[in-house]
């Protein structure tokens, strides 16, 4: 069982925020997430933007990325970014953005996991629920 988390639930697992329970919580059945490039770079910026913004300090952010490493290999798993995933996500943009408005790189992160068989997608974020619903993954 495998599924896709995207930043947003990456950032509430790994540093204290109004999801981090729910995220904590959601990690349990799971079985393990997968994580490419992509989705390892938007939460290493996501991080870096709540030092920027005062949310976290920096020694906080510093120590949710170790934590985040040390989870690389036991549930997290990385896999290659897939070569589908950027057909998929212009798929997705011609058929939902008109609509929804969906941002490209929340489309992106849709696109992986739908690439990648997702079983499940984890987000906190509204506008890539509705997304990846619409697209037939199961949102958690």
């Amino acid at each position: 069982m495998g599924g896709y988390a995207d930043s947003s639930f990456l950032v509430s697992l790994y540093t204290p925020d109004a999801n981090s329970f729910e995220a904590q919580a959601g990690v349990t059945g799971h079985g393990e997430l997968w994580l490419v490039p992509f989705g390892e770079f938007a939460f290493t910026n996501a991080l870096e933007l709540r030092v920027f913004r005062k949310e976290i300090t920096p020694h906080q952010a510093d120590q949710s990325l170790r934590a985040f490493d040390a989870d690389i290999g036991t549930f997290l798993r990385r896999h290659a970014m897939p070569a589908a995933a950027y057909e998929q996500a212009l798929l997705l943009t011609r058929r939902h953005t008109r609509h929804s408005g969906v941002r490209s790189l929340d489309i992106l992160h849709v696109a992986i996991a739908l690439s990648l068989n997702a079983e499940v997608f984890l987000t906190f974020d509204r506008g890539q629920k509705r997304l990846a619903r619409a697209a037939g993954l199961k949102v958690s």
